[in-house]
């Protein structure tokens, strides 16, 4: 019966791991969540950089997407390369080139959280095996590096968005 009991209580803790992992990746506790950060950015204010910051709401969105699914690749798809740093992490341009470039990034970005949360959510996923192709890194610590990556530039975006006067909240 020992076993039995160790064995769910094992389960029990994978389980919750894996909650709390979906639960940090969507922005939970303490965290901004995605979408309510960039939800109503007006579209005349998203290439704008406000004095003294280096980016606009555009530069750290589309950062935010790029680094995500770079991640995201590299965690699932032993042949994905990834983008040289920095030119291949930031877009070229301070403004998107339209309300639809804008919207594609936004989506893109949910998408691939999706994609990262479910990785983590499957139990046939072992969160600490290491990625063979890569260098000591697991599919745990790449969803942590999601979570502490998004968190600190959604900070950024919240920054950007109240020196702009865009920011409610």
């Amino acid at each position: 019966m020992a076993a039995k009991d160790s064995h769910d209580k094992k389960d029990s803790h994978d389980k919750q791991l894996r909650e709390h992992l979906v639960y940090l990746l969507d922005g939970g506790g303490a965290h901004a969540k995605f979408y309510d950060v960039v939800k109503d950015v007006p579209e005349k204010l998203r290439g704008v950089k406000p004095n003294g910051l280096p980016h606009s709401a555009w530069m750290l969105l589309e950062h935010l997407r790029l680094a995500q699914w770079d991640i995201l690749e590299f965690s699932r798809n032993s042949k994905h390369k990834s983008p040289a740093w920095p030119e291949g992490y930031w877009p070229k341009n301070e403004a998107p080139s339209s309300s639809t470039a804008w919207d594609k990034s936004v989506e893109q970005f949910r998408k691939d959280l999706k994609v990262m949360q479910d990785l983590v959510s499957n139990p046939a996923t072992d969160l600490y095996a290491r990625i063979q192709w890569g260098d000591e890194q697991t599919i745990l610590r790449e969803a942590l590096l999601v979570a502490d990556h998004n968190a600190y530039h959604l900070g950024q975006l919240v920054d950007v968005r109240r020196l702009l006067g865009a920011w409610k909240g």
